[in-house]
């Protein structure tokens, strides 16, 4: 009877932490603030279509997520970010999920914005809206419980780059760049991409990055700490593959220890520490006593 009432409180406690982790998760930067009502955002993006993002889920935990639209080096329509909002809802909610590459078809990862759709949506709140938009959505990409990988062949180009830093890790195929363009444009980045470069490389580093428009190869990526490594081909289906194999190390295991690492990563980068402390301690409680944890004290593996 006591083994049955522990493992029926532990199962409630997974449920309502697995609830409130998700909720905290999908919590949206700006929800009825700062002008931005994203219905009729929505509305105005559907105005620019073109290419399409494509997601396969693995029987191996792992997802891969395709920025399809070649004609414009994968350069994001308005339909597309749309797509890409519904993408990221999906994947919240794939609980046997692990990991996640995302690439770009052609060869090349992403232009940034769609010019048309650019030029078109000019004002002042039509660029807000779009801008609240993309970091709501790339906000939810980073926090998503599956360790990501961004697979960088040929260019990523402005939003492209800021796409980049959404991601957990960063491959790059030879001959490929990762460039932050928006000073050539007469912008600053608005998806995000600033804050997440400073975090990621200091700000010594993201403000040469920012104001010098520098191509960055996959040598100084690697310097800068912008990569993790230099694939051995530029092929698309070799160098995926290779990222399949570079992030099979970090997703072997069942599905709910994996998210639960990423979230107590994830918890530890974005919280003061005593809120991440208490945070952590909850989804501690999310594994400790599962299957997992169970048939691990099973085995009694040795550390050596």
């Amino acid at each position: 009877m006591g083994a049955e009432m522990a493992a029926s409180v532990w199962k409630n406690l997974l449920q309502t932490m697995k609830e409130r982790i998700l909720q905290q998760r999908r919590a949206s930067l700006y929800v009825g603030a700062h002008g931005y009502e994203e219905e009729l955002v929505k509305k105005k993006l559907q105005q620019f279509p073109g290419g399409s993002i494509n997601l396969s889920k693995g029987d191996n935990g792992i997802g891969i997520l395709i920025l399809n639209n070649p004609k414009l080096m994968n350069a994001f329509t308005g339909t597309m970010m749309l797509e890409l909002q519904e993408r990221v809802t999906e994947l919240e909610n794939w609980k046997d999920g692990k990991g996640l590459i995302i690439y770009g078809a052609g060869n090349t990862f992403c232009s940034g914005s769609d010019l048309n759709a650019v030029k078109a949506m000019s004002n002042s709140q039509d660029g807000m809206n779009m801008c609240m938009f993309m970091q709501n959505t790339l906000t939810r990409l980073m926090r998503l419980p599956l360790i990501s990988v961004a697979l960088v062949q040929g260019k990523a180009i402005g939003g492209g780059a800021e796409l980049t830093t959404a991601c957990d890790f960063r491959l790059m195929a030879p001959g490929s760049e990762i460039r932050f363009v928006h000073k050539h444009m007469g912008l600053v980045p608005g998806w995000g991409g600033a804050a997440r470069l400073v975090r990621m490389v200091g700000s010594r580093a993201a403000l040469q990055l920012l104001s010098g428009a520098a191509r960055v190869d996959p040598q100084r990526a690697l310097c800068l700490g912008l990569s993790e490594e230099t694939l051995s081909s530029s092929d698309g289906t070799k160098a995926l593959e290779e990222a399949q194999v570079w992030l099979s190390q970090y997703t072997e295991g069942p599905a709910s220890v994996i998210q639960a690492v990423k979230k107590v990563v994830t918890v530890g980068r974005e919280l003061p520490l005593e809120d991440a402390l208490r945070t952590e301690k909850d989804i501690f409680g999310t594994v400790w006593g599962g299957p997992a944890n169970l048939q691990a004290l099973v085995r009694r593996p040795k550390h050596n």
